[in-house]
């Protein structure tokens, strides 16, 4: 079992969550997984993040979750992590936080409408707020009924979860995701300042609309299409 290289990437994902402005205190996690080796890496529950070492993050199986290397206790999302990663084999790494202008909007369980470019160039269309947990999902399984609900939004509206990599789940936070850890941290990023610039486009124009469907597609497409001619071939 090899995961040094996948541990060095979580780590660094990890710190750039209070880097970025993303985190305050302990309010957040980044996981990463290696399907091959059936491993899944995840920072440990409640360590401040300028006391964070490789040798802190956890090491799971990603088929049923047993700890595998780690001393310190995983973070209490985990299982959403996992069951995230069971259903949706596209996804490399996922970011949980509790930034300050996403969870505004998955407080106010919304939708994160697309009002402009900056949101079409990494979301093809709103970004979906889940239903409320019942009572009964909060008090049996919670952070797993987490994962479930973010699963059905997903399923229910027919995403693409590589399309819109991102859920707002009601009356918590958000939740990004990506191919690996660092394309989640930068989804989670985008998703920050979209809810903060949809914010203010409400306050300055009540009367908004999302824009037009052709402007989203063209945006999208020219960065992630079959025919995309955004930025440097390599």
């Amino acid at each position: 079992m090899d995961y040094q290289k996948l541990a060095r990437e979580v780590l660094e994902a990890n710190l750039d969550l209070p880097r970025m402005n993303l985190v305050v205190f302990t309010w957040g996690n980044v996981s990463a997984c290696d399907r091959e080796q059936d491993l899944l890496v995840i920072k440990p529950s409640g360590v401040p993040y300028d006391q964070l070492k490789q040798e802190d993050l956890v090491v799971l199986s990603l088929s049923d979750g047993r700890i595998l290397a780690g001393k310190l206790n995983p973070s209490s999302d985990t299982p959403t992590h996992l069951y995230l990663y069971q259903q949706f084999p596209q996804l490399g790494g996922i970011v949980h936080t509790h930034s300050r202008w996403a969870t505004s909007w998955a407080q106010s369980c919304r939708d994160l409408p697309a009002y402009g470019t900056t949101h079409a160039d990494t979301f093809y269309g709103p970004v979906p707020a889940t239903r409320k947990l019942s009572q009964a999902e909060i008090a049996d399984a919670y952070e797993l009924n987490t994962g479930k609900v973010i699963a059905e939004t997903l399923r229910e509206r027919r995403l693409d979860p590589l399309a819109v990599p991102a859920v707002l789940v009601s009356g918590h936070g958000p939740f990004t995701w990506g191919k690996t850890a660092a394309e989640a941290v930068h989804t989670a990023v985008v998703l920050e300042e979209c809810c903060m610039m949809a914010l203010h486009t409400e306050l300055i124009n009540p009367q908004v609309q999302p824009i037009e469907d052709y402007l989203l597609d063209k945006h999208y497409q020219r960065k992630h299409g079959k025919s995309a001619y955004y930025g440097q071939k390599t």
